[in-house]
């Protein structure tokens, strides 16, 4: 007879237990390869930066045999996230991943969340959804009554050969910029301040998160473009997991001057610098932007789900 499935919530001294159970639980080995660095981004960093980060353990007996990350949004304390969920193999379709996600409702619902979204929450994500090849993650969406919101993908790019688009230099182009007064360079903690603030009154969004993950940080890093002082474009990589590119962007007035593909080549050598093969572009927006640039392909596939919660 199978044992009771008892969910509690866990303690962040037990995120290496749930570094072991998504090693085993991912089935993609792009995600099981970055179990640690997903565990972290989603749970003790996102926490540290202020974030509300509930963590809860699915146990049949003694065996953690399921984990659930669930937060609340950046931007909107009425929206819970489901952040990542983790059944192990042999313990599927036994109503865990049910149990979990029941929890994380209630939970959620607690702390203010009016609706829950099985998608990511910028800047701590380690997917912008679910990805299409996690079958029983998607009939258990649509089985406990979420609908698709979105698609969205992420696009690769080949650092496996000398030869790839990816890793074309970026000299002469970086000469033409130069002939401009444009510089190139590695960004660096101090330049921080001045790249968030780009990034706010350029694009809005979210990203002081993730330029504070990459820029500095071991495993991460960023390029930056300016002339006179003035940041004219950004691009960052390995904030929420080592293989993965962005965000970047070039301000309006620097539209094709080519800046953009020297940043986005830069980061990818650095990438395979660090033993890469293949750098994940996230949540990508300009399609034929990385397909020239850097020959990256649409790969990685997620559909974005949400439900509003019965809060009466």
């Amino acid at each position: 007879m199978t044992a009771e499935i008892v969910v509690t919530e866990l303690t962040p001294d037990l995120a290496p237990s749930v570094v072991r159970l998504c090693a085993q639980a991912l089935d993609l080995a792009e995600d099981a390869t970055e179990a640690a660095a997903i565990v972290d981004v989603l749970w003790p960093r996102a926490a540290t930066a202020g974030r509300p980060v509930v963590g809860l353990g699915a146990y049949q007996g003694a065996d953690l045999v399921g984990v659930l990350l669930c937060s609340v949004s950046s931007s909107d304390p009425t929206v819970g996230h489901v952040d990542l969920v983790a059944v192990l193999p042999d313990h599927r379709r036994q109503g865990v991943g049910r149990a979990l996600l029941g929890r994380a409702e209630r939970v959620l619902a607690e702390r203010g969340a009016t609706e829950v979204l099985l998608a990511g929450n910028p800047p701590y994500y380690a997917w912008p959804g679910i990805d299409v090849r996690y079958t029983p993650a998607v009939c258990a969406a649509l089985a406990l009554g979420y609908r698709q919101d979105r698609t969205v993908w992420n696009m690769t790019a080949d650092l496996s050969y000398d030869g790839s688009p990816a890793l074309r230099s970026t000299e002469a182009a970086e000469r033409r910029l130069a002939e401009q007064g444009v510089t190139v360079r590695r960004a660096e903690p101090a330049d921080l301040p001045t790249l968030t603030e780009f990034a706010r009154s350029t694009f809005g969004g979210t990203w002081d998160g993730e330029l504070a993950g990459s820029v500095g940080r071991e495993g991460a890093g960023c390029h930056i473009a300016e002339r006179d002082g003035e940041v004219l474009g950004f691009a960052a990589y390995g904030s929420s997991r080592p293989s993965w590119f962005g965000p970047m962007g070039t301000a309006p007035v620097a539209a094709g001057t080519g800046i953009g593909g020297v940043l986005l080549r830069r980061c990818l050598r650095d990438q395979r610098a660090a033993g890469l093969d293949r750098a994940q572009i996230g949540w990508v927006g300009p399609v034929p932007f990385y397909s020239g640039s850097a020959g990256a392909r649409i790969e990685r596939v997620f559909f974005l789900y949400r439900r509003t919660l019965d809060v009466g």
